[in-house]
């Protein structure tokens, strides 16, 4: 059994505008001690995905319908009782931005200690002991000393160890990276990368890692998935995903990346805008932008198709070749052109 099964997940926030699907029939799994990228521009639904895990959306959002079970437990209407018990102990998470997830006017002990305490059945002496032996495992150095400082005498890659010790301190088997490097320099990004994977490994736990970065997919993900609009569109093992992409979107997602063989050459960026999520249309929602749009793709959202063990996508441009080489046969003699 899986750590982590989400089903058919559908998460909206119900505005005065109407109904904004942010998640739209998400599917997967994670195993333990496996890293899982999830990949996509802003507003393709990543980091709501998240926070449905979690249960913490804002006041118009909500889960309407699908299963999140965590060890064979479902999460989905569990209550708040329950998932205090959950988070933290269970699954953590990395918010994107370290300089304003700390509280600026407590102490960095006040605060790691504070999340021991809620989660554990710790007195405030092993608390202050876990939380330097935390920042010391996050390489943080004088852990006593910065025990006692504030948020802003730290800096920007010191504040995000912070953030990932605060994380691991109730050791959870499950931790969730929401964009950890975004406001780092690269430098630094590296650096918490580095730790993280380390981390990783010697503690074994799952990752979940929320990124528009494909580099940082690259380096630490084993599985892949490619979001867009809320829905995933490709999900595969990071070697699939990175050497045989199969949906327009995660192809045009590999042209805009600078390599050394585009050296001098002009990136390939993709046209247009993200679709509006009040008016999701009929058809595949990337269609408006994609250059290899066909007329269904317009009419009827492509199902996904498992291409091989490790690998599905839901495009008709796969349907399309399967047609072409007589691995699929269209009931009816249906035209897709």
């Amino acid at each position: 059994m899986s750590l982590l099964e989400v089903k058919d997940l559908h998460t909206s926030f119900f505005t005065d505008a109407g109904e904004v699907k942010a998640v739209n029939g998400v599917s997967f799994f994670l195993d333990r001690g496996k890293v899982l990228g999830i990949v996509g521009e802003s507003g393709s639904g990543k980091s709501v995905t998240a926070y449905s895990i979690m249960q913490i959306l804002a006041g118009t959002g909500k889960i309407v319908s699908g299963s999140i079970k965590l060890d064979g437990q479902e999460l989905v209407g569990a209550g708040e009782k329950v998932m205090k018990t959950v988070r933290g102990n269970k699954v953590s998470i990395i918010f994107q931005d370290p300089m304003t997830s700390l509280n600026p006017t407590y102490t960095i002990g006040r605060q790691l200690m504070e999340a021991i305490l809620l989660h554990t059945d710790r007195n405030k002496k092993e608390a202050w002991d876990r939380a330097v032996e935390m920042l010391r495992l996050v390489n943080v150095n004088e852990p006593e000393k910065r025990m006692k400082q504030y948020p802003f005498e730290f800096s920007g890659g010191m504040r995000q160890r912070v953030m990932i010790a605060m994380a691991l301190a109730c050791e959870p088997d499950i931790l969730i990276a929401d964009e950890p490097t975004t406001a780092l320099d690269v430098t630094i990004q590296a650096q918490i990368l580095e730790l993280m994977g380390s981390l990783q490994k010697e503690l074994g736990m799952a990752i979940i890692m929320i990124t528009h970065d494909l580099g940082v997919v690259a380096q630490m993900c084993d599985e892949v998935i490619v979001m867009y609009a809320g829905s995933i569109c490709e999900q595969g093992t990071a070697d699939e995903i990175f050497y045989n992409p199969c949906h327009e979107y995660t192809k045009g997602l590999m042209r805009s990346i600078p390599t050394a063989n585009t050296a001098g050459k002009k990136l390939r960026p993709i046209t247009g805008t993200p679709i509006d999520l009040l008016n999701m249309p009929a058809g595949c929602p990337f269609a408006p932008r994609c250059d290899a749009a066909m007329k269904i793709c317009t009419k009827e959202r492509c199902e996904s198709m498992q291409l091989n063990d490790d690998h599905r996508a839901a495009c008709w441009m796969n349907v399309k070749q399967g047609v072409e080489d007589g691995s699929i046969t269209l009931e009816g003699g249906a035209n897709h052109e």
